[in-house]
């Protein structure tokens, strides 16, 4: 299933990939405080892993994508995600009725894969995940970083839930995983981050041509059966508020197959208040954390 790059200079671009960048940061005193252990090396070691997250090109011409290594993946255009036996979907719309973000919500937590355009050189994650943890300390967010199979990972303790971020670099690509569970549910160990990290060994990104400046958010484009029935819950959504109808229950659509036959997740459904997220700059809390 998976081929060489098309480009002998995409190979090129991605030597020393993972080797750790540069930092003239002092070494801390080996408390938890993100500030203190951002910059050390280990937090930067990438273990072997078996999978991905996969680059689209770098798969056969032809393959097709859905179909995953375990079960069917969920094209949301930017990214391919394998979907989770028993989980939903939860889609965030924008004002307009366009789909902000997909999420899984799973018995454990709410698991989230979105792909952000990068430059060809690696290291945006790590800047991310600085940014990220400034962002949710300003919050009165207790954070610290742990090492995981890519790198670094970001996890913080709010009063609303535990949070975790999981980034990967790729070419001109970032996939960042966040993981939202109950307190005490997002440890490194625990079922709500294995069933994250092998969603992300499993995904697939399709970066396309377009000059896109660094960190901003690929389109997410859903399945067309999803959202037509999203537009029709919109369309009632901007009426009933309007006075002009009552709300009526969006239409039911057959729920995708899984894993032997099995139900993936019923059809999503748009949210009763669609929220307005920041951009990559604004509030991790407020991004995330709802």
């Amino acid at each position: 299933m998976f081929g060489r790059r098309k480009k002998k200079e995409a190979e090129d671009d991605r030597s020393g990939f993972f080797e750790d960048a540069e930092t003239d940061a002092a070494a801390g005193d080996g408390d938890a405080d993100y500030e203190e252990a951002d910059y050390e090396d280990d937090y930067d070691a990438v273990t072997e892993v078996d999978g991905g997250p996969y680059d689209a090109d770098d798969l056969e011409s032809g393959a097709d994508l859905t179909v995953g290594e375990v079960g069917t993946r969920l094209d949301l255009g930017s990214v391919l995600v394998p979907m989770p036996q028993g989980a939903q979907l939860q889609v965030e719309m924008a004002p307009d009725g366009s789909p902000q973000a997909v999420h899984l919500v799973t018995q454990h937590g709410r698991i989230t894969v979105a792909a952000y355009a990068a430059p060809k050189s690696p290291g945006q994650w790590r800047e991310v995940a600085g940014d990220l943890a400034e962002s949710l300390r300003n919050d009165n967010a207790t954070v610290s970083v742990e090492s995981g199979p890519w790198g670094r990972e970001v996890f913080a303790v709010t009063p609303n839930a535990d949070l975790r971020f999981i980034g990967v670099d790729g070419y001109r690509w970032m996939v960042r995983c966040v993981v939202a569970g109950p307190s005490g549910g997002n440890t490194a160990d625990s079922e709500l981050v294995a069933t994250a990290r092998a969603i992300l060994r499993d995904t697939v990104v399709k970066r396309g041509n377009e000059p896109n400046p660094v960190r901003t958010p690929l389109p997410v484009v859903l399945p067309e059966a999803l959202a037509q029935q999203l537009a029709a819950a919109h369309q009632q959504q901007l009426a009933q508020q309007q006075g002009a109808v009552p709300q009526q229950p969006a239409p039911q659509q057959p729920a995708p197959a899984g894993p032997q036959g099995e139900q993936q997740a019923p059809p999503a459904e748009a949210p009763a208040q669609p929220q307005q997220r920041r951009g990559e700059s604004g509030s991790a809390m407020q991004q995330l954390g709802r």
